[in-house]
């Protein structure tokens, strides 16, 4: 039973490391990204990036809105970029088809 339980913390332990390196990659991965800089305009990031694939919002007081694009999503408040995120999961770098 022992066994059984140490070999199940093991393969656990390295599955979560493997979790972690994948987290900082994508982070070290991002920071050679070209996106959306916090303080743009809008027509800044759409000259730059193009149209995004979606809009969302705007929502709340200030009215923030979530522009989606392959890679990532820019959060505007009023017309200002706040900040770019990376979709969840993203592989960065790779060549798209």
């Amino acid at each position: 039973m022992t066994r059984i339980v140490l070999t199940l913390m093991v393969v656990l332990a390295a599955s979560l490391a493997a979790a972690d390196v994948l987290v900082i990659e994508q982070v070290r991965q991002a920071g050679e990204m070209a996106v959306p800089a916090n303080g743009q305009t809008t027509s800044e990031v759409e000259s730059a990036f193009g149209a995004p694939d979606s809009k969302s919002g705007p929502v709340g007081d200030p009215p923030i809105t979530r522009w989606n694009y392959q890679h990532w999503s820019v959060y505007f408040e009023y017309d200002r970029v706040l900040f770019t995120v990376l979709n969840k999961g993203e592989v960065v770098g790779q060549n798209d088809d």
